[in-house]
C-alpha cells in the first residue's frame, strides 16, 4: 500500500505519516523505484494511533506503548491497562485542578490576594 492509500484510507495527510515514520511509530518498506510500501496491516495501527492521541495519549506514550500492546499475549488487556492507567491520571489531574480553582476563587475576594 503506497502512502497516498493509507493516507485515504486512515483520514490523516501524508506529512503526518512521514512524520510518524520519522518517529519511529510506523514503518515502511521501499519499492523497486523507492516509493514507502506498507503492510495492510498498517492501517489499525495509524487508526490506533490517531485514537490514543484523541484520548489525550502523547505520541511519546504511544510510541512506548505500541510494542508492548502488539507483544502482550493479551493485546485487548494490554490496552485495557493503558487506558485505566491514563484516565487515574486525568482523575488526579481533575481533583488538582478542582482544588486550585476552589483556592482562586477564595483569593478572588481578599484584598491582596497573593498574601498567603
Amino acid at each position: 500500500m503506497r502512502i497516498g492509500e493509507l493516507a485515504q484510507a486512515c483520514a490523516v495527510s501524508r506529512d503526518t505519516l512521514r512524520f510518524y515514520e520519522q518517529l519511529g511509530l510506523i514503518a515502511a518498506g521501499r519499492s523497486a523505484n523507492g516509493y514507502r510500501d506498507y503492510p495492510e496491516d498498517m492501517v489499525q495501527l495509524v487508526l490506533y494511533i490517531k485514537t490514543a492521541q484523541r484520548l489525550g495519549f502523547t505520541l511519546g506514550e504511544i510510541g512506548s506503548s505500541v510494542v508492548s500492546v502488539r507483544q502482550a499475549p493479551d493485546p485487548d488487556r494490554a490496552v485495557a491497562e493503558l487506558l485505566q492507567n491514563k484516565l487515574n491520571l486525568i482523575e488526579t489531574r481533575m481533583t488538582e485542578l478542582d482544588g486550585l480553582r476552589h483556592e482562586l476563587k477564595q483569593r478572588l475576594g481578599q484584598r491582596c490576594p497573593l498574601n498567603p
